[in-house]
């Protein structure tokens, strides 16, 4: 499990473990292996159709599947019970049922909404931005938690309010949050989804349910704390301070640039032939490009010609958490090969290029130099130390912040506007010219 290329393997080794060792009769195999069908031919369909661009949102549907099946399963045993009521059982398990049907809910809707807004499908309505949704969502959460308790107490009236509170409450939790911070959202469901498992573990009396829906649930706690601070946010700000890129009083407005340089091509290649030290920042504008395979090309050639290349990760690059990971080793980029923030800045002083390709905020300095700027305190790649810096760039818009960045006018800086990928091909034929990699 601790190397890319031997998790899968790894993974169904484990999968064939359990099924060994918990010795399921005839008619459970049936359902296993009718299941494990539906899954792996929806699977290989989603492998298959869904494009890189649109991974964040597929991550976030499933996170929605996993709370969805949390809801079923604490459903399915309180409508199997005999008299279509909460069935007798241990304080525990009846409070397990409304944990996880709660969680469950919450998870299911919040997760489609964060689909919605990554898709562009739901835009944030203004009165959802105004204070008193707060007001709202504590009536919804006042409502599920009622039904809950009733539900606990043995009351089956209360179960469809119940799950519709929750799902209510799910949806005006997540559906004011800006498109910024789903990357925090994302991670967030995906811990409720861990949780509702191991409370649907409860339910069912599977302790690997239990154990393995905890372990998902405090990973992605985790994670999601890692991602606000990368962003230099804290998590209540996220989920109820609105969006990120509010009007601010403090930090330069995007609109304020000067001295610009831009280059071509062929500058580019001719600067990466003699360098020694090749950093990549990669950022969501490579995803929207697909240009993650015409990179490794230009990445193949220069490591032929002697050229040392590794890639720097924020751990908020593109839409989600790991978005920047999984986009490099579709590529087949060598983990080894991928930096963390805090290991990379570091070797950016002795770093010769450094080529952005669609990342804005993560590498703007103004993050450590302007008081006043919104992004103050977050931690940013520190490109801007190396020899050279080519930033690869549709145009000057901002990024989710609002405010210019003060990189694009550093004397170190040069520009190449247009598609990622386009841009990336003109090198490669560039260096090609040259002779570099042949």
């Amino acid at each position: 499990l601790t190397r890319r290329p031997t998790t899968a393997s790894a993974m169904a080794l484990a999968v064939v473990g359990l099924l060994v060792n918990a010795q399921p009769t005839a008619v459970t195999w049936v359902w296993i292996a009718g299941g494990a069908a539906v899954g792996g031919v929806l699977g290989a369909l989603t492998a298959r159709l869904v494009p890189m661009t649109a991974m964040p949102e597929t991550v976030a549907f499933f996170n929605g599947c996993g709370g969805l099946s949390s809801l079923l399963v604490a459903l399915g045993v309180v409508l199997a019970a005999k008299g279509d009521g909460v069935p007798p059982a241990s304080l525990l398990v009846l409070v397990s049922i409304g944990f996880s049907i709660v969680v469950g809910a919450v998870t299911c809707t919040g997760s489609v909404v964060a689909m919605g807004k990554l898709q562009g499908w739901l835009p944030t309505p203004g009165w959802m931005m105004s204070r008193w949704r707060h007001g709202l969502n504590i009536a919804l959460a006042t409502v599920a938690l009622l039904a809950a308790v009733l539900t606990v107490g043995g009351s089956s009236e209360a179960l469809w309010p119940l799950i519709i509170g929750a799902g209510l409450l799910g949806i005006g939790l997540t559906l004011p949050i800006g498109g910024a911070d789903m990357p925090v959202v994302i991670s967030l469901l995906n811990s409720y989804s861990g949780v509702a498992a191991a409370a649907a573990g409860f339910v069912v009396g599977q302790r690997l349910l239990i154990v393995a829906g905890a372990m998902v649930g405090a990973a992605g706690l985790i994670l999601t704390q890692v991602m606000c601070a990368g962003m230099n946010r804290s998590l209540p700000a996220v989920l109820f301070g609105g969006a990120l890129g509010a009007p601010s009083t403090g930090g330069k407005q995007s609109s304020e640039y000067a001295n610009i340089t831009s280059c071509s091509a062929e500058e580019c290649a001719l600067t990466l032939e003699a360098a020694e030290r090749v950093v990549v920042v990669p950022g969501y504008g490579l995803a929207v490009a697909q240009a993650q395979h015409t990179l490794r090309e230009v990445a193949r050639l220069l490591e032929r010609h002697g050229i040392t290349v590794t890639y720097a990760i924020h751990p908020v690059a593109g839409r989600m958490p790991g978005h920047m990971n999984v986009l490099l080793a579709e590529a087949d980029v060598p983990y080894e090969q991928l930096k963390e923030m805090d290991v990379i800045n570091p070797e950016f002083p002795a770093t010769d290029v450094v080529l952005v390709l669609g990342a804005n905020d993560v590498v703007n300095p103004q993050a450590k130099t302007d008081p006043d700027s919104p992004l103050y305190g977050m931690p940013v790649l520190d490109v801007q130390e190396a020899r050279t810096v080519f930033v690869v760039k549709r145009g000057m818009s901002a990024g989710y912040s609002g405010i210019k960045n003060d990189l694009f006018e550093r004397p170190n800086t040069s520009m190449l506007f247009g598609d990622a990928k386009q841009m990336l091909s003109n090198i490669l034929g560039e260096l090609k010219v040259l002779g570099v990699g042949q």
